[in-house]
């Protein structure tokens, strides 16, 4: 049980690993432990005046040199970093600074150029607020990286009164079926998760991990946030996940031997980087959505690194359960992490069921969040008795590995049965035999059955007669199977920033059709 904290981690990690290689990123910037340490310092005391009253403080940077520096700073200062979603609509992202009570938020200025974002609080560009360090500037923050003890060094920049289980940070959920909420996580609900993930794994201080992922998502924040923080390998970013052209040669030239994506991203990154360019590859996890066999065989055949699938939630730090690349089971999320208990009971009766019996996964252990902030009500309609009510449909096998058979709010009830959206999806992409995902399923009301299932897809004519013609003899109930005016043609799929189908936006283009 982790009795530390995040930056008691930094500054631990950073003092024992000083020369290796901490952030890089696609600028060119780069920086060894040693350095992050002092830039952070700097970092912090340049912010003094901006975040002097606040305790949650606002952070709007793509995945950066930067960003990590910026997040560092602030966890040294005993602040709690919220970086906010930037896909998000200007008024959902006004409403998670209101609900953070954020007056302050440091963006970054080519980004917020780009999105023209009119946001109710005043703006402070990261790239002035890191231009031009004087020379005293410099010389104070060397001088308190290298010669002050860790524990004057976090009195001095307000890092010192935390306590494992204050709050770290604040990640706002995704909002795939809703409005954001804004989940709070602990120091140790961090480390545990960090430290749990990486005893399956054996990430080493010598590993350096693609970072892709934004830091509003519950994955880029842990691994590459609070990863180099907790085991000290090294983080290597670019904001834009599918743009090959970049991250090929910025993988190559930095090594890269970890890698935490979506399904999505890698059908990007087998048709657009090179087998050498991955030469260091050792382990890839992927997850947000259903990796299909065909993508891991062919990810597998090119780069010799067959990709896992892990399973999480942000409710969660996120981790739950992990695939161990030695025992793996096909189609399996794993089994759960060290610590982590769950449960899977029936969704209405809320009876245990036994192992292979499909049901709502409940989890417990010392990665699940502290609650939904400023929403009683919501944290306690998900976390009841220390238990965590996950919404997905799970079933657990005799040796404890997990199956996913579809989240309880991607069931259609159609005729009194429950009809699950993933496993339709899953039959119709197999059908189509495309690398990526081109039918999405949904649910609207319907007069006589209750709900009726509408196929989003971006499939041409010719290949949606093709596989609507393989549907009528395909080995799932006749129910589950959409009739051919339930399928509607988009440009394509709404996914959110986090790689996730929208499942809001995938309803509402089916109620307006």
């Amino acid at each position: 049980m982790s009795q530390s904290t995040l930056p008691q981690s930094i500054l631990n990690i950073c003092k024992t690993q000083g020369t290796q290689l901490a952030f890089a990123d696609s600028s060119g910037a780069g920086v060894t432990f040693a350095q992050a340490l002092s830039k952070s310092i700097f970092l912090a005391r340049r912010l003094q005046p901006i975040w002097k009253n606040l305790d949650h403080v606002g952070i709007l940077v793509p995945p950066s040199v930067g960003g990590a520096l910026l997040n560092w700073a602030a966890l040294l200062m005993g602040k709690i970093p919220v970086n906010l979603n930037y896909t998000l609509s200007p008024e959902a992202i006004s409403s998670c600074l209101e609900q953070c009570g954020i007056t302050d938020l440091i963006v970054s200025g080519k980004l917020i150029d780009r999105l023209k974002l009119e946001l109710p609080v005043t703006l402070h560009r990261l790239e002035d607020l890191a231009v031009k360090p004087t020379l005293v500037e410099k010389a104070h923050a060397l001088t308190l990286a290298k010669f002050t003890s860790s524990s004057k060094l976090l009195q001095k920049l307000g890092g010192a009164s935390a306590q494992p289980e204050d709050l770290a940070t604040i990640i706002f959920s995704s909002g795939s079926t809703g409005a954001p909420k804004g989940v709070m996580l602990s120091h140790r609900n961090i480390i545990v998760n960090v430290q749990q993930v990486s005893e399956v794994y054996q990430f080493t201080p010598s590993d350096r991990m693609l970072g892709v992922l934004p830091f509003f998502h519950s994955f880029g924040f842990m691994a590459t946030i609070s990863g180099p923080a907790v085991i000290g390998f090294g983080a290597i970013f670019h904001f834009n996940p599918i743009e090959t052209k970049v991250i090929a040669p910025l993988a190559e030239k930095n090594q890269i031997t970890l890698m935490i994506a979506t399904p999505t991203f890698l059908q990007f990154y087998l048709r657009g980087i090179k087998s050498e360019q991955l030469a260091k590859l050792r382990l890839v996890i992927v997850g947000a959505e259903k990796l299909p066999d065909r993508t891991a065989e062919a990810f597998e055949k090119k780069f010799s690194c067959r990709p896992v699938e892990a399973y999480g939630c942000t409710e969660c730090s996120p981790g739950i359960a992990v695939s161990d690349p030695q025992n793996t089971r096909p189609g399996s999320i794993g089994r759960p992490l060290r610590d982590v208990e769950v449960r899977i009971i029936h969704p209405e009766t809320g009876e245990t069921l036994p192992n292979n019996t499909p049901g709502l996964l409940l989890v417990k252990g010392p990665n699940v969040m502290k609650g939904y902030l400023a929403q009683a009500q919501k944290t306690a309609e998900v976390l009841k008795d220390g238990w965590y009510h996950t919404g997905d449909i799970v079933r657990q096998d005799e040796e404890g590995y997990l199956w996913i058979e579809g989240r309880l709010s991607r069931f259609s009830k159609i005729g009194g049965e429950m009809v699950p959206h993933g496993n339709v999806e899953d039959c119709l992409n197999s059908l189509a035999q495309q690398e990526s995902q081109i039918f999405a399923v949904t649910g609207i009301p319907d007069d006589k059955k209750g709900e009726r299932l509408i196929v989003i897809h971006t499939a041409n004519n010719e290949l949606l007669e093709e596989v609507i013609q393989k549907l009528s003899s395909a080995p799932i109930p006749n129910l589950w199977k959409p009739k051919s005016d339930q399928f509607l043609s988009v440009p394509k799929l709404p996914y959110l920033g986090s790689g996730k189908l929208d499942l809001k936006a995938l309803q509402e283009i089916a109620l307006a059709r």
